[in-house]
């Protein structure tokens, strides 16, 4: 499972939020001519939980379910192998899944993100996803 590692950046990512009447670090206008100011979230799921490890089937059924409805424009999502030191100094591996989101930034987004954590969370025993988000420039 993802631990204090993983919970302490979330934190830390947490702790940087700007106001979301606050316009992106950079101006709208910087992205031109070749993209429009957007916000990127990345997401971090391990695979591991008390009972075991969070089939593909499950992991599909979880991103059909929860993440597709709240964002159907578009999403990516991809494997990785996470790494963290627990306190007694041993060195844990875990599968995870990572979610990548461009979107604009708004109040109902946010909650939108933060059901899906927290719908991960509870379906599966995590103590914590690890999110981190950016202003970006992109063009579709």
């Amino acid at each position: 499972m993802l631990r204090a590692p993983f919970l302490l950046l979330l934190l830390l990512c947490t702790a940087w939020r700007p106001a979301l009447s606050e316009e992106p670090s950079h101006p709208r206008n910087g992205c031109m001519p070749l993209g429009t100011a957007y916000t990127k979230t990345t997401l971090y799921f391990g695979l591991a939980y008390p009972s075991g490890r969070i089939s593909e089937t499950q992991w599909r059924l979880f991103l059909k379910n929860e993440v597709t409805p709240r964002f159907p424009a578009g999403l990516t999502v991809w494997e990785a192998l996470g790494q963290w030191r627990r306190q007694d100094g041993h060195i844990e591996k875990e599968r995870a899944k990572v979610l990548l989101l461009v979107h604009e930034e708004s109040q109902d987004v946010r909650a939108a993100i933060s059901a899906v954590i927290l719908a991960y969370k509870k379906g599966f025993q995590q103590e914590s996803v690890l999110w981190e988000t950016a202003p970006v420039c992109a063009a579709f």
